[in-house]
């Protein structure tokens, strides 16, 4: 789904979901999406106004960022709370639970500094300016991510420079952090780290709740050997996992995308300033459609996201949607215990009412709801299981390499048959022959 708007206010971004039919289990979405840093939530630089206070330096905001950063990296609560007005209780109480939540992150790098020596706002309640935050997760980032916020600055006599407030009541949003809110438990696994608001699992007391984590954690450990197991270890082998308390905040995380009331998870490229897909994966979980899953169907959702982690497919325009998304299903369901009819049920539906499809869906198809777009999935986890049956694991990766590195337009039908033809040794309409019998043999 492409973004809409002018390219400050919004990013291009690609929504793709899939209901998974699980046996007897609901109905859940899965996907990814691709996420900007900055979020494009910025609002218009205000003029400085009447009465507005004089504008620290340059030097003096900076400063008080390295204290305030030094400070997060060395768990310092002293420090950290020192750079804060000490007259605004209730800014104060919310930057205590910032800074109590940072401290259980593992951070490896994090900074604050100034992004514009301009103000976004300058008025009579402070010097309101626009930020960088950049920071890294040890052991899970390659690179920093890149963040907007806001903060704002005000003199205390006897103190000097401190910050004051944020943007919120000039219309400036930061970023959404998982961290920024109530409170904040993070569970480390073996490949995972899971960071959960207080709240993401409802109704349950805190080592239930403590546990539920765990298991999400466990699940990921056990999907990176699983997705390994068809892709190859060329990849991080590692993920983190964020578990917001409500579905608006997982809207928020996930970037522009759609209502996210039916989908489970969702890979997202996260920390991407400016667009470019040069941010880190995220797996961002709905608590509410999350929650109702099975196990089987926690499984096969979580390593699903996995592969998109795995495949870079959040960030990967190029390929085929059928490819990226049956690829994803394929390591999902396999293994599984997941029977054909079940996983392919809706698909079964369309071909008794309809007859087989007579192409692959492209990628419009992926981005409707209900039952077509459900078929539309399993279409796409059945020609790539058909590739991995008759030609091999092996293939079926480097088909998908092979199309995201064709050189053409994205969609154009000429890259995948040139990919088909370097990999399995047919086109494109030998292929599609050959997908309709297999989808005939298997459901019909």
């Amino acid at each position: 789904m492409p973004g809409k708007g002018n390219a400050e206010s919004r990013v291009s971004v690609l929504a793709l979901f899939t209901a998974l039919a699980i046996a007897a289990d609901l109905v859940v979405s899965v996907g990814y999406v691709a996420a900007r840093g900055d979020g494009g939530r910025s609002a218009a630089r205000s003029r400085p106004v009447a009465g507005a206070l004089p504008a620290p330096s340059t030097e003096a905001v900076e400063s008080l960022l390295r204290r305030r950063s030094r400070a997060v990296l060395g768990r310092d609560r002293a420090a950290f709370l020192a750079t804060v007005d000490p007259s605004g209780q209730a800014f104060r109480a919310g930057q205590e639970v910032l800074f109590d939540n940072l401290t259980k992150v593992p951070l490896a790098t994090w900074k604050e500094s100034l992004a514009d020596s301009r103000p976004a706002v300058a008025a009579d309640d402070g010097w309101t300016a626009r930020l960088k935050l950049s920071y890294r997760l040890r052991g899970f980032d390659r690179r920093d991510l890149v963040y907007t916020e806001y903060l704002t600055f005000d003199r205390r006599r006897g103190v000097g420079w401190v910050v004051s407030g944020d943007g919120a009541a000039h219309g400036l949003r930061d970023d959404p952090q998982i961290w920024s809110g109530g409170g904040l438990e993070v569970v480390r696994g073996r490949h995972s780290v899971v960071l959960a608001e207080d709240g993401a699992v409802a109704g349950q007391g805190a080592e239930a709740r403590t546990a539920e984590l765990r298991d999400i954690a466990r699940r990921l450990d056990a999907g990176v050997g699983a997705v390994s197991g068809v892709v190859g270890d060329q990849w991080a082998r590692h993920v983190v996992a964020l578990v917001p308390s409500t579905e608006q905040k997982a809207e928020e995380l996930a970037g522009d995308v759609r209502s996210l009331g039916d989908i489970a998870a969702l890979a997202v490229v996260t920390g991407d300033a400016g667009g470019r897909a040069t941010g880190e994966d995220r797996v961002v979980i709905t608590p509410t459609a999350f929650g109702r899953l099975s196990a089987l169907g926690r499984h096969v959702v979580l390593t699903h996201e996995l592969v998109h982690v795995a495949m870079g497919g959040a960030r990967d325009g190029q390929t085929p949607m059928w490819l990226i998304e049956g690829l994803a299903d394929y390591v999902g369901y396999k293994n599984a215990g997941v029977g054909t009819k079940a996983a392919g049920r809706e698909l079964a539906r369309l071909i008794a009412s309809d007859g087989v499809p007579s192409a692959l869906p492209g990628r419009t198809e992926f981005e409707g709801s209900g039952d077509r777009l459900s078929a539309a999935y399993e279409e796409a986890w059945l020609a790539c299981r058909m590739i991995a049956e008759r030609y091999g694991e092996d293939k079926l990766v480097r088909l998908y390499r092979t199309a995201e590195a064709e050189p053409g337009e994205p969609d154009d039908p000429r890259n995948v048959d040139r990919a088909l033809r370097a990999v399995l040794g047919i086109g494109t309409a030998q292929f599609d022959e050959r997908w309709r019998a297999y989808v005939r043999q298997e459901l019909a």
